[in-house]
């Protein structure tokens, strides 16, 4: 299931920096990203990330090579995860669904090749460059690279309600 992602008010401040998140991508080397652990989900020789926040926690080295876009993904309600997904060209992300209904998913398209897809549930859209998708992971949901470039988008998972106090949850929006 895909949302509006204009409903969102921090897309708005993604998509507004996306050349400078872009800038630091650029500056970072293959070797800085690491093979996704579950290599039953692709084929060919490549899915990748670069986390800069698991479980809400950053991960200091990753942090530091990307300090504006830390600062930026920090500015995110309820950020959960965030980081970098590379695709290698010819490269098919199978079927699959996330384990938490707590948080939805954001992709902000960084490094945009064509040909390449999302589908969420029965529904397919494009990334395109400095524009976000948001999207819940809990659907079964597929991701394809098929040119001969390297697509790359920066991911984030947000809670769906971020609470306002210890005893009040509210929603994001």
């Amino acid at each position: 299931m895909f949302f509006n992602s204009a409903d969102f008010e921090f897309t708005q401040y993604l998509e507004k920096n996306w050349e400078t998140i872009r800038a630091e991508v650029d500056e970072l080397s293959a070797s800085d990203y690491l093979a996704w652990p579950e290599k039953f989900l692709y084929d060919n020789r490549g899915w990748d990330v670069f986390a800069l926040h698991t479980g809400g926690q950053r991960i200091t080295k990753h942090c530091a090579m990307c300090p504006m876009t830390t600062a930026i993904v920090e500015q995110v309600p309820g950020l959960v995860t965030s980081g970098l997904s590379s695709i290698a060209p010819n490269t098919h992300i199978k079927p699959h669904q996330g384990p938490s209904d707590a948080v939805l998913r954001c992709h902000l398209g960084l490094i945009v090749p064509p040909d390449t897809g999302l589908r969420v549930g029965e529904e397919t859209r494009p990334w395109e460059e400095g524009k976000s998708v948001i999207f819940d992971d809990t659907y079964e949901h597929e991701t394809w690279n098929r040119s001969n470039k390297t697509r790359i988008i920066l991911w984030l998972e947000f809670l769906k309600k971020v609470p306002t106090s210890r005893h009040e949850p509210a929603p994001l929006y």
